[in-house]
């Protein structure tokens, strides 16, 4: 032993077991290397500690999860894989059956179904480490193939859910992070989320908020104000000398795809006040923009105008994130915990007067909207609850349907014929006839909480072997052409366009 505490090994004998044909590079460097470091993961897996340390915390996460699961008498179930289409808000991918040809499985979105069977059977509490997979456009924090800690249980209310998921965030946060999450949780309705922040997945961390000035200002001489159904604006201190042309141009990025189309700048500068729209506000309106605000000297208001109140709520949102990334308005040592409850049962379109679920077909409308069911659903709340990290939606569940009526009352909303009904979903429907128990579940996202606890925005980050943005496997190359062969015994023949 050295005097440093080392041990110190005398080699009398060595085996040489392989020879290594290229050198470990010491490590990669930003984000020119990202393709190659995910080309040879195995690589980066080797050099990059911190890479190492997110497949650490992963098994970090998933053994507590274990065994907080385990203490309180659940039974793990595997589902599926090769399953049934149906509707769960994203695009299956499908997988060809050569025994049945023209036939197709996809694989599952989410073992939903399948769990809401486990409690019919009486199997009251399950929990699952469960591979999901859905064909959407990609981003930073979403990945085609997926993993998510999945949970069914029966005759529990909404708050014993949540109560239950809070203590076992709380364990995860210590165990993973070493960072202590106070409970209870808050809990914000959707309709204030929205209002309020902008979004369903609000990050609270920092106080922008969003002001309702439509009375103040839809009487103006300004058309686009005048024709609009919601006014609002955010306000941002301290930043009127960096707003310049070039950093508006960089917002309207943003604006452009949440279809903000019709939203301007007023900047109260060393007691000057400048705008495009400066004609049309006359000094009482300023005074009562700076009073709503509560503007200071080198303040800057952003107020948007729409027929639509979500394209106001949403675009305004998404502006509010990326001032609050750009001007460091963030404490990134801090983790916000929140849950988002009370959600529209249904997202209504105006245009086509249809509606689609907010989450999915089997999620329970509350006891009191039940009477609006099939004459006004875009009235009717959901037993709903997401819970949302540092603004990431980090998992998501809700109460469900067991009454076979009210399920056949949402299919029918949705336009669902009796043969679509019978073909898609039979085979679960028949299981209400044997008696179902009030249940409910939750899915926590495994990759997005291992995401936040590893303090990356990138998913793909705590990931062994991800897929690209245009859903590409850079190390393998997948997806790929396959043989002729293979495609006439599935009975499948390509057309080039």
């Amino acid at each position: 032993r050295t005097n440093t505490g080392e041990l110190s090994i005398k080699v009398s004998e060595y085996t040489h077991l392989v020879k290594a044909l290229r050198p470990l590079p010491e490590k990669y460097h930003g984000l020119q290397d990202v393709e190659e470091r995910y080309r040879r993961r195995y690589v980066d897996l080797i050099v990059n500690e911190q890479s190492r340390k997110t497949a650490i915390n992963r098994t970090r996460i998933i053994r507590e999860m274990q065994n907080y699961y385990d203490s309180l008498g659940f039974i793990e179930v595997e589902t599926p894989i090769l399953c049934l289409s149906s509707p769960e808000g994203a695009r299956d991918y499908l997988v060809p059956s050569r025994v049945k040809q023209g036939s197709f499985y996809a694989l599952p979105q989410s073992p939903q179904l399948f769990k809401q069977l486990l409690m019919v059977a009486g199997f009251e509490r399950y929990y699952q480490v469960a591979r999901c997979f859905r064909d959407e456009d990609l981003r930073a924090d979403r990945q085609p193939d997926f993993t998510q800690i999945d949970i069914e249980m029966s005759f529990l209310n909404q708050q014993q859910i949540l109560e239950m998921m809070e203590e076992l965030l709380q364990k995860i946060f210590k165990e993973a992070a070493n960072y202590d999450v106070k409970l209870p949780l808050r809990q914000i309705k959707y309709d204030d989320a929205v209002n309020i922040y902008g979004s369903d997945k609000p990050d609270t961390r920092f106080d922008l908020k969003l002001h309702d000035v439509t009375e103040l200002l839809k009487n103006t001489e300004f058309g686009v104000f005048q024709n609009a159904k919601l006014i609002k604006g955010i306000k941002i201190d301290n930043v009127s000398a960096t707003f310049t042309r070039k950093y508006q141009d960089k917002l309207n990025l943003t604006a452009k795809k949440f279809n903000m189309n019709n939203y301007f700048f007023i900047k109260f500068e060393n007691g000057v006040v400048t705008s495009s729209i400066l004609k049309f506000l006359n000094e009482k309106i300023i005074e009562n923009l700076k009073k709503e605000f509560e503007v200071g000297e080198n303040s800057v208001i952003c107020i948007a105008a729409s027929a639509s109140k979500r394209d106001v709520n949403f675009g305004l949102g998404a502006l509010r994130l990326e001032l609050a990334k750009d001007f460091n308005l963030i404490n990134k040592d801090e983790h916000d915990l929140l849950w988002v409850v009370d959600w529209p049962l249904f997202e209504y379109d105006e245009e086509t007067k249809t509606v689609s679920p907010n989450h999915h077909p089997f999620t329970r409308p509350k006891d009191e909207d039940l009477h609006k069911l099939m004459t006004h659903p875009e009235e009717v709340y959901a037993y709903c609850y997401d819970i949302v990290i540092d603004g990431y939606e980090a998992g998501g569940g809700s109460l469900r349907i067991y009454d076979g009526k009210v399920q056949s009352q949402i299919f029918e909303l949705l336009g669902f014929t009796d043969e679509d009904i019978q073909r898609k979903f039979g085979w679960f429907i028949d299981a209400f006839n044997y008696g179902t128990p009030p249940h409910a579940g939750l899915a926590f996202g495994l990759d997005r909480l291992s995401m936040i606890l590893s303090k990356t925005d990138n998913i793909r980050d705590v990931i062994a072997f991800p897929k690209n943005l245009k859903a590409r496997c850079p190390m393998t190359n997948a997806p790929q052409a396959v043989s002729d062969d293979q495609l006439e015994e599935l009975s499948i023949k390509i057309i080039k366009e």
